[in-house]
Parts: C-alpha cells; sequence; structure tokens
C-alpha cells in the first residue's frame, strides 16, 4: 500500500480539480473490475462481481483534497484566493504551494510579513485568509498571466510525502492524506480480492467534492442500487496536549469504527456488524463519536429511500494542513477489516434496521 498511497499524494487535485486523480484511479482499477464507469462530475465508478450470491455492498471513498483558486490577480502580481474545503487560517502564513497553471504547475508561498516587522505589529492577530496572497515570483499582472495563471487556477500545498519513526510503528507526512490514504484502502482491498472468492457484487465508489459539502457523493449514489455501503475517511485523533483534546481517538491504536458523527449516526446493524468482525479476526479497532466532522457515508445513507451505511475512520493528526500524519498501522487494520468485511458476506447477510 506504500507504493500506492506515494503515487496518490503525489497528484495533486483539488475540490472540483480532481481530473490528475480520477484518470489514474480509472486506470489502475481497469484491469481489477469488471466494469468502470466515470460520471460527468468525474466520479470514478468500478464494478468486481463474486462467484456466489450475496449482497451489493458499496465502498467509498473521495479523491479530493483541500485546496485553494486564485480569486484576483493583482497589479503587483500577487495572487489573492479563495478557499476550496476547510483551512485553518493560523497555519497558512509562509506555507509553500503548486499553482496548476494551465501547460505547468508553478511554485508559490504564500507571504507573510519578515519577524522583523513583528515589533511594529500586533503578534497576537491571526489575519484572515481573504487578507493574505501568493507570490510566484511574478512582477505584474501580465508575468502572472504568462505564466498560465488566470482566475479561476487551482491550487494545492506542495508537500512530499515522507515516512518515519521506528519501523514497526511508522508514521507517513504529508499533503492529501485526507482521503487518499482511503482512496488506497479501497484499491488494496480490490488488488488483494483478486486471489479471494467473496459473495455478491462490489462496487468500488471514489468521489470528487466531499471537502466541499459531499457532492460527488450525493451525485453519484442515486445511479447506483446497493444494500449496504461502507465509506473510509480519514478522521481527527484527540490525543495531544491541546486543551480540548479528550484522548478518545489515538493514533496507532487501529482503525476507528464510526459510532456518530456531523453527517451520520451509523446503524446499529452496521456498526455492529463491524465490530463483530473486527473481534472475531483480532484486528485492532476504536470506537469513534466525533461531531467536528463528516464523511460521505452521510450522503450515501440518506440516498434511494436510505442505504444501511458504516464507516471506517484512519485516524489523523494536523487534518487540512500540508503536513497531515497517519500510521502505517492504522491503515493495515482498516484494509483489513474491509476486506474481513467483505469476505463475511453471504446471501444470508441482513443489514435491517
Amino acid at each position: 500500500m506504500d507504493v500506492l498511497l506515494n503515487q496518490l499524494t503525489r497528484l495533486n487535485g483539488p475540490s472540483g480539480y480532481e481530473q490528475n486523480v480520477a484518470y489514474f484511479i480509472k486506470d489502475y482499477v481497469s484491469e481489477r473490475a469488471d466494469h468502470i464507469h466515470m460520471d460527468s462530475m468525474g466520479n470514478v465508478v468500478a464494478r468486481k462481481r463474486g462467484k456466489t450470491p450475496g449482497p451489493v455492498t458499496l465502498l467509498t471513498a473521495h479523491m479530493d483534497e483541500v485546496g485553494f483558486i486564485v480569486k484576483k490577480i493583482e497589479e503587483d502580481g500577487l495572487l489573492r484566493f479563495e478557499k476550496l474545503g476547510g483551512h485553518d487560517d493560523r497555519i497558512l502564513l509562509a506555507q509553500e504551494v503548486k499553482v496548476l497553471g494551465n501547460n505547468q504547475e508553478i511554485d508559490g508561498v504564500i507571504g507573510t510579513m519578515g519577524a522583523h516587522y513583528v515589533k511594529f505589529d500586533d503578534a497576537q492577530k491571526v489575519r484572515s485568509y481573504t487578507q493574505l496572497y501568493i507570490d510566484v515570483g511574478a512582477g505584474t499582472k501580465q508575468e502572472v498571466q504568462d505564466m498560465g495563471i488566470e482566475v479561476g487556477t487551482p491550487v494545492t500545498w506542495s508537500t512530499e510525502t515522507k515516512h518515519t519513526g521506528p519501523i514497526t510503528n511508522q508514521i507517513i507526512i504529508g499533503k492529501a492524506l485526507d482521503d487518499r490514504a482511503g482512496c488506497a484502502v479501497l484499491l488494496s482491498v480490490l488488488n488483494d480480492l483478486q486471489e479471494n472468492d467473496f459473495a455478491g457484487e462490489l462496487i468500488f465508489l471514489f468521489t470528487v467534492q466531499e471537502e466541499v459539502g459531499l457532492r460527488g457523493a450525493q451525485t453519484a449514489i442515486h445511479d447506483l442500487q446497493v444494500d449496504a455501503a461502507i465509506a473510509v475517511d480519514a478522521t481527527v485523533v484527540s490525543d495531544t496536549p491541546e486543551q480540548t483534546m479528550d484522548q478518545s481517538l489515538q493514533l496507532g491504536k487501529g482503525t476507528g469504527i464510526k459510532v456518530m458523527d456531523s453527517s451520520l449516526i451509523v446503524q446499529k446493524t452496521m456498526k455492529d456488524l463491524l465490530k463483530k468482525v473486527a473481534v472475531e479476526s483480532s484486528i485492532r479497532y476504536q470506537m469513534e463519536i466525533f461531531t467536528g466532522i463528516g464523511t460521505d457515508g452521510g450522503a450515501v445513507a440518506l440516498a434511494n429511500k436510505s442505504i444501511p451505511t458504516g464507516v471506517l475512520s484512519i485516524p489523523s493528526r494536523n487534518a487540512h494542513s500540508p503536513v497531515e500524519v497517519v500510521n502505517k498501522k492504522d491503515l493495515a487494520a482498516t484494509c483489513d477489516l474491509l476486506k474481513a468485511f467483505i469476505l463475511n458476506l453471504d446471501k444470508e447477510s441482513n443489514f435491517a434496521f
């Protein structure tokens, strides 16, 4: 899974501009699934049929990452920007970005005043992103335009993915782990199922525009008839020293089995099935309740007169930043539980309320 995740995080695909990721995934699944479709919004759907009767199960993860979009080009060549997805203004200053120009990716930086000016400023002030700018080295508006940058050009973080920590407890640091980590889990499960028999049919749904309102999932699910669904997404841990943290979800302690978030109260049947499979398979898990987050699972659960939907959460630190952190053991546990859940299904599987 390491190679897959590195490949996925290197791709730039902020909300609404997921083409690089979508076509990579479409090509990747083309030789591993029975049918592939990309809809007009950019969602990728891959179907894989089992060898015995069973339910139709949806597995979904989102392809987009948080980013920005150029809102205005100043006469002096600096770029004003709008957010794509949720960002904390406190972390924006002096961050490196990639501006996804018409013909090339351009390195840039979100500007800030030098430390020597702090004595003349309010050091406690957090400037709104509307007061900030991106510097791409241009001195005029025309130079910016000549670089292939215009109003509407997308922007993303410029971080390279890194692995660090003890070999038995490594973490991964990088951008877009929310939710390329989930995409990597789904693709790894699809790989493993090439050698395993399973019941029913699996629909792998890779969605766009999750970070701006679960839009891709809301669109795609209405064309899919499924018996149950599992969403895989990153979530935030509460195991660091900040005062607001309650130590209820920890990095490296296993996959999160969702109980509730802002978009979904997980149906008891689905939650209990995931927990039962985890216990029987000796897979480490944590129960997750966090109302500060939502996932595509919320959109799926409300579609087509309701779909029994569970969520597996990949614990992460520094969410929606250029240095998101996940633990390899949690990734493996998420992959193992999703695969075990699928292999546990048969024609008698029941997801009734």
